[in-house]
């Protein structure tokens, strides 16, 4: 943690990638910079992919678990709008922490970070099968494989092209996830009151009561319902002004993401027949019983084409996560050549290969692993997120021009302690998993990356930046 970044003429290096290799275009504003992140959030897939999960252990209490989690996502939006603002990288939260909090901080973000971008989408994509089942009959993992590997194949494509494709398939996710709240309310079988009543059904047909610890631990997943509006710090290199833009794209982003998610999921509370129908979690089939077959299928295919639209957004965003790693040499040399280059379009194509195919290749590991590594992952990045913006306004990063949170320094401060209280109530599995990953991380920092501190892991901020 003590060993922070120095400046270092990285073009003085001999083994320095090319200047032209290493710079991402700048090609969109504000709106297409939120049609992105939003994608990458994917309210309906995250509704009908993640939610039915929280259903199955939390019941009634869904919607205040995601709620609380919205409202910590605040306190997190502000600290990446500012941090992005500061250091506007397509490393996100690792050129941040590192530049921030230590160059040690930096590189265990970052390889929380890579867990996550590398397990979200293949856990979105295989939720496809399920709604692709009104048509064709799938095996989840090889469904969900087939949509990461389409979703490679557009992530090669340039960035302003992907921001229409992915925009109309947000129309249509958002359409569905409209569907279902109007259905909900429509057909409410229980008042307001049963949002905070704490029920889940139990087993032999009987009602068991929701503890607070119960939703302390759900509020891990909750955080990642809600998680994608970073993906504006990974695009900061190419959205216009990111000095401004950057911030506008955060905070609008969670504000739509949390309203597209959180309403249907009081409707869905409020609407389900019963208390076991609700803790089943199968949300098309309360559609279909709500509307008719045709309702469910064409919201049932919304999702499907929401599912697809969420894997080019994330695979996007992983890419440059791998190139930024690469441009900041990160890896022995060899990788960080390979790594670095970009194809036609602008994009870095050899770094959308390595995210996609890994995450084609996850599809077939146990969901619920991947559940619980997801949560932790994102629980700890934040929480380094969080001590980074604490160091934020410290010597010169005082007086450079960026968006300034309010109510610093207590936002962090509460925002790391209600941090580490939920890592602390996750399952021992997840934690050791996680933990395990984290320290071989930190033994190849200590063994490879630490003693070469003059020409490895040199967080490099793009020039036209730095005026």
């Amino acid at each position: 943690m003590t060993d922070t970044l120095r400046p270092v003429d990285t073009t003085a290096l001999p083994d320095a990638p090319e200047a032209g290799q290493r710079k991402l275009k700048r090609s969109i504003g504000v709106v297409g910079g939120t049609l992105l992140t939003l994608s990458c959030v994917t309210p309906a897939s995250t509704l009908f992919v993640v939610v039915p999960d929280l259903f199955g252990s939390l019941g009634t209490a869904t919607a205040l678990t995601i709620a609380i989690g919205s409202l910590l996502c605040i306190a997190v939006a502000f600290c990446y709008s500012e941090l992005g603002t500061l250091i506007p990288s397509a490393g996100g939260e690792y050129a941040m922490v590192s530049t921030m909090a230590g160059r040690l901080a930096g590189w265990l973000v970052f390889v929380l970070s890579l867990l996550v971008v590398m397990i979200v989408p293949p856990v979105i994509a295989m939720g496809t099968a399920d709604y692709l089942a009104p048509v064709i009959h799938l095996d989840p993992s090889l469904a969900g494989a087939g949509v990461m590997l389409l979703a490679t194949l557009a992530g090669l494509l340039d960035l302003r092209a992907n921001a229409w494709i992915t925009g109309v398939f947000l129309v249509l996710e958002v359409i569905a996830a409209a569907v279902v709240a109007v259905l909900g309310f429509a057909h409410a079988e229980r008042g307001a009151g049963s949002l905070v009543s704490m029920q889940v059904a139990g087993s032999g047909g009987g009602t068991d009561t929701v503890t607070a610890m119960l939703v302390v631990s759900g509020l891990a997943i909750a955080l990642f319902v809600t998680q994608g509006f970073s993906t504006a710090v990974y695009l900061s290199e190419e959205l216009e002004n990111p000095r401004r833009n950057v911030a506008r794209t955060v905070l609008a982003t969670l504000a739509i993401s949390s309203v597209i998610i959180l309403v249907p999921v009081v409707a869905i509370t409020m609407g389900a027949s019963d208390l076991s129908e609700l803790t089943g979690g199968d949300i098309s089939g309360m559609v279909t019983a709500w509307s008719n077959s045709a309702v469910g299928t064409f919201v049932s295919l919304c999702v499907a084409l929401a599912i697809i639209n969420a894997g080019i957004v994330m695979v996007i965003q992983n890419s440059r996560v791998l190139f930024a790693s690469a441009r900041d040499k990160a890896w022995p040399q060899p990788v960080n050549n390979v790594f670095s280059k970009l194809g036609r379009f602008g994009s870095p194509w050899v770094a959308t290969l390595a995210v996609g195919i890994p995450g084609a290749a996850l599809c077939f590991v146990n969901l619920d692993t991947l559940y619980g590594v997801t949560g932790v992952s994102v629980t700890g990045m934040y929480l380094l997120v969080a001590v980074a913006a604490l160091l934020a306004r410290r010597g010169s990063h005082r007086h450079t021009p960026a968006w300034r949170m309010p109510l610093w320094p207590a936002v962090p401060v509460l925002l790391i302690g209600v941090l580490a209280y939920i890592l602390s109530q996750q399952e021992t599995q997840y934690l050791l998993w996680t933990g395990g990953i984290t320290a071989a991380a930190t033994l190849y920092w200590a063994l490879y990356l630490r003693p070469r501190r003059d020409t490895r892991w040199l967080v490099e901020i793009p020039e036209d930046e730095l005026a």
